[in-house]
């Protein structure tokens, strides 16, 4: 990839029209919502489908699933125009084939890294290829539970060339974003950023300050050398 290649922006986690306001203001590429109950970001789908409304053309709006039932996945992305998913549960490639109407929506997987020296033994090159269908693989570290924990798993421990595009998630801060791109951006098809709680004030309530400082930041990285 070349040192001036554009990293992609996603900024997840949204649940007050503020947030939605600032993530798009700033210059975010993507927004998510969470359609998972369990997670303190959760909000419904017509709720998602009512803030993905203040977007602007070429702001993609992002759903996020944990396990969810096929029927409901699929509705919900209907009810959400230009909407893509993102799997974040125990889905295989099947079933987020069936999830996405077999390709009528686009779809992110999830790949839990395991924290620590056990990263390494995370075939990702293996995962990318199972989930082929997948439009990219998206990386966060693997913690109790379902959804982003905050954590960064290890960076340093990926394979150095992955056929995926890849989004790059788990414990970003407007501090370390850069250092991650750095390590990351050759490795890949194409790589992008998530972010969630390292933009916030509280669970679900996002800092507009942050996350100026996060996508200006990014937007430092592309800039430097390799």
């Amino acid at each position: 990839m070349s040192a001036l290649a554009r990293t992609r922006i996603k900024i997840c986690g949204l649940t007050r029209e503020v947030d939605v306001d600032a993530a798009v203001c700033a210059g975010a590429d993507a927004v998510g919502f969470v359609l998972y109950p369990a997670s303190p970001r959760a909000v419904t789908a017509q709720r998602a489908a009512a803030l993905a409304t203040r977007l602007p053309p070429f702001v993609t709006p992002v759903l996020l699933f944990v396990n969810e039932p096929p029927m409901q996945a699929m509705g919900a992305l209907a009810a959400v125009p230009g909407a893509m998913a993102q799997f974040h549960g125990d889905e295989t490639p099947d079933q987020c084939q069936e999830a996405s109407g077999h390709g009528t929506y686009r779809y992110m997987r999830a790949a839990r890294i395991p924290l620590g020296a056990a990263g390494a033994d995370f075939d990702l090159v293996k995962y990318a290829s199972d989930f082929s269908h997948a439009q990219a693989i998206l990386l966060d570290a693997h913690v109790d539970g379902f959804g982003g924990g905050g954590k960064a798993f290890d960076w340093s421990l990926l394979p150095t060339a992955v056929d995926a595009h890849l989004v790059l998630s788990g414990g970003l801060t407007p501090a370390n974003v850069a250092d991650g791109i750095r390590q990351l951006r050759q490795r890949c098809r194409s790589l992008a950023v998530d972010v969630s709680s390292g933009v916030e004030a509280s669970k679900g309530i996002k800092d507009a300050g942050k996350i100026r400082d996060f996508i200006a930041a990014v937007r430092a990285a592309d800039l430097a050398p390799l």
